[in-house]
C-alpha cells in the first residue's frame, strides 16, 4: 500500500516523504516541479537508501490522477500541492483560486472514483484571519483572512468539511501550520524557493551565503515590542512528524490541529538568533509592510500534543544550525547538483 503525496518535491513535502519512508511507508509522489525538484527526490533515495516513484504532473490533471490510482495501491494521500506566497496571491488571485481550491477539487473527485477516502491536507494557520486572538485554538471559527492564499486554504478547508459530511466514509485531517524552517540534518534536503525568496529564514541565509546583497524587512511600525512581525517558527522536520501522525490518527469525519511550537518571534529576534548561531553578518533595511501581513500570530498546538501525540521538539537554534548547514552545503540550492 502507498502514501500518495502531492507536492512531494517541494519543501514541506519532500521532508514528510523522508518521513514517511522512516517509518516504514511506501511513497509515491506527484508533483508538477513548479516550486519543487526532481534532485530533492534523489537525495531523499539517498538519505532514506528506498526508491520513491515519481510522476511529474498537476494536481488538477484528472486524467493523471485516474492513471496514479489504477496503477498504485493508494491507501491515503497527503495532499501539499498548490501555490504557497502570501504576497504573490494578491497580485494573482486566480492562480490561486485555480492551483489550490480546484486542485483539490479534483484530487477529491479521483480519490473518490477510487474509493480511496483518507486525506491529509495541508491547509494554514491564515484561516484564522486577522482579528482572531492569539494563542490560534482549533475551534476558533475560520474568517475571511487578508490574501487569496488564505482564503483559498480557507474554501479547501470548508468543502472538505462539507464532503464528509456528505459522505461518512471519508477520513481527513486539516494541519494547520505555522511558520516552517530549518532541514533535514544531513544538509541534503532543504528550502530553496525561486527567485527572491517570500520566507523570513531563507531570505536570511541567502544574505548570509552572498547570494543576495541585503535582507529586506517588511515593516518595522507594528504593534510589537521591536516593531516587527512575530511569527511561529516550527522545524520542518518536526512539521513532518505531525503528517505521519496524523495518518495514524485518520478517523471518521474531520479533524483539526495546530502545528506549531506555541511560541512567537519577531523577525529582528531571528535575524539576532542566526547572526549569533552562525557568527554570520546580515544586513538588512526596513522596506513597507507586505500585504496580507498580519502583526503577530502563534499557536496553541495542545490539542496536537493531546491527540496525535505531536510536540514541536527542536528549538530555534537547531532551526539555525540546521538551516546554515543546508544552505553552506548547497551555497545555490538543488541548482547546484
Amino acid at each position: 500500500m502507498f502514501i500518495l503525496v502531492t507536492g512531494g518535491a517541494g519543501y514541506i513535502g519532500s521532508h514528510t516523504v523522508l518521513e514517511l519512508l522512516e517509518t516504514g511507508h511506501k511513497v509515491v509522489v506527484l508533483d508538477n516541479l513548479v516550486n519543487g525538484s526532481y534532485e530533492s527526490i534523489r537525495r531523499i533515495e539517498k538519505i532514506s537508501g528506498k526508491s520513491v516513484p515519481f510522476v511529474e504532473g498537476d494536481v488538477r490533471d484528472r486524467d493523471l490522477l485516474s492513471k496514479i490510482f489504477l496503477n498504485y495501491q493508494i491507501e491515503a494521500v497527503i495532499h501539499f500541492a498548490g501555490l504557497k506566497a502570501v504576497g504573490e496571491s494578491v497580485v494573482t488571485p486566480l492562480a490561486y483560486y485555480d492551483a489550490n481550491v480546484v486542485g483539490s477539487l479534483v484530487l477529491c473527485q479521483a480519490m473518490a472514483d477510487a474509493g480511496v477516502y483518507s486525506l491529509v491536507f495541508s491547509s494554514s494557520a491564515t484561516v484564522y484571519g486577522p482579528h482572531a486572538p492569539v494563542p490560534y485554538v482549533e475551534d476558533m471559527p475560520r474568517a475571511w483572512t487578508t490574501s487569496p492564499y488564505g482564503n483559498s486554504k480557507s474554501i479547501v478547508e470548508q468543502m472538505l468539511e462539507e464532503l464528509s459530511q456528505s459522505d461518512p466514509r471519508w477520513r481527513i485531517v486539516l494541519l494547520r501550520y505555522f511558520n516552517p524552517v530549518g532541514a533535514h540534518p544531513t544538509g541534503l534536503i532543504g528550502e530553496d524557493p525561486r527567485g527572491v525568496p517570500n520566507n523570513l529564514m531563507p531570505f536570511i541565509s541567502q544574505v548570509a551565503i552572498g547570494r543576495i546583497p541585503e535582507l529586506t524587512i517588511y515593516g518595522n511600525n507594528y504593534p510589537t515590542k521591536d516593531g516587527t512581525c512575530i511569527r511561529d517558527y516550527i522545524h520542518v522536520m518536526d512539521l513532518a512528524s505531525g503528517h505521519v501522525l496524523s495518518l495514524k490518527a485518520l478517523r471518521n469525519g474531520v479533524n483539526t490541529y495546530n502545528l506549531g511550537t506555541g511560541e512567537g518571534i519577531s523577525v529582528l529576534q531571528l535575524v539576532k538568533t542566526f547572526e549569533n548561531i552562525t557568527g554570520q553578518s546580515v544586513p538588512y533595511r526596513f522596506g513597507p509592510r507586505r500585504e496580507g501581513d498580519l502583526a503577530a500570530f502563534w499557536a496553541d498546538p495542545s490539542q496536537a500534543q493531546r491527540k496525535l501525540g505531536w510536540c514541536s521538539g527542536r528549538g530555534i537554534e537547531e532551526m539555525v544550525k540546521d538551516t546554515w548547514r543546508w544552505q553552506k552545503n548547497n551555497p545555490n540550492g538543488y541548482d547546484a547538483s
